[in-house]
């Protein structure tokens, strides 16, 4: 079960792009004061904790309700996955917040930097997938693990830019993208294997 949670908190971590949202974090914060920053963060993660897990539990609901294949949207998936995971390896878009006033908490940062479209379906996907009671929780649990994470990655943004500086987190961005493509590819793989029985 420690593999379990371990994998699937590594596909969540990368599938929430966090250097990519690090990056678009710091661009539409620069006129913020450090507590700013702070606030900031917790409201992003709460936002991108509330839209994860709903996401993640009734992804079979909405499946059923639309009539739609586990497998035809793995395939759909992992297709706007590679997209996502190209988009991270050949430029990373940098965009300013108007001034601190600006509410840029749920809207453009929680969704769609963070829970963007790709997201939004390796959510409904993984979630369909697992289906046993306790390695739900065990998913549920990798998931607030992999948003814990991201939150302290933007908490701390401006020490990690500090140290890493803007070079190192296009490298990171573009790392991601490399291990989002993977993830896209398997998930495509898996979709079309089923599909053909």
């Amino acid at each position: 079960m420690l593999n379990f949670f371990v994998s699937v908190w590594l596909k969540f971590f990368f599938v929430l792009t966090p250097f990519f949202a690090l990056s678009m974090f710091l661009s539409m914060t620069r006129e913020y004061s450090g507590a700013q920053q702070r606030h900031l963060a917790w409201r992003v993660l709460g936002a991108a904790t509330v839209i994860c897990l709903i996401l993640f539990f009734f992804g079979s609901v909405i499946f059923a309700l639309f009539g739609i294949t586990l497998d035809a949207f793995r395939v759909g998936t992992g297709a706007l996955l590679f997209l996502s995971s190209v988009t991270l390896i050949r430029n990373t878009p940098v965009s300013d917040a108007d001034s601190p006033d600006h509410d840029i908490a749920v809207v453009p940062l929680a969704i769609p930097v963070i829970v963007g479209p790709a997201t939004v379906g390796t959510l409904l996907v993984l979630g369909a997938e697992i289906d046993a009671p306790l390695r739900k929780a065990v998913g549920a649990l990798a998931l607030l693990f992999a948003l814990a994470t991201l939150g302290t990655i933007l908490l701390l943004a401006s020490a990690i830019e500090r140290v890493i500086g803007r070079r190192g987190l296009n490298i990171l961005s573009k790392v991601t993208g490399l291990v989002l493509a993977a993830l896209a590819a398997q998930m495509m793989l898996v979709g079309i294997a089923n599909f053909l029985g």
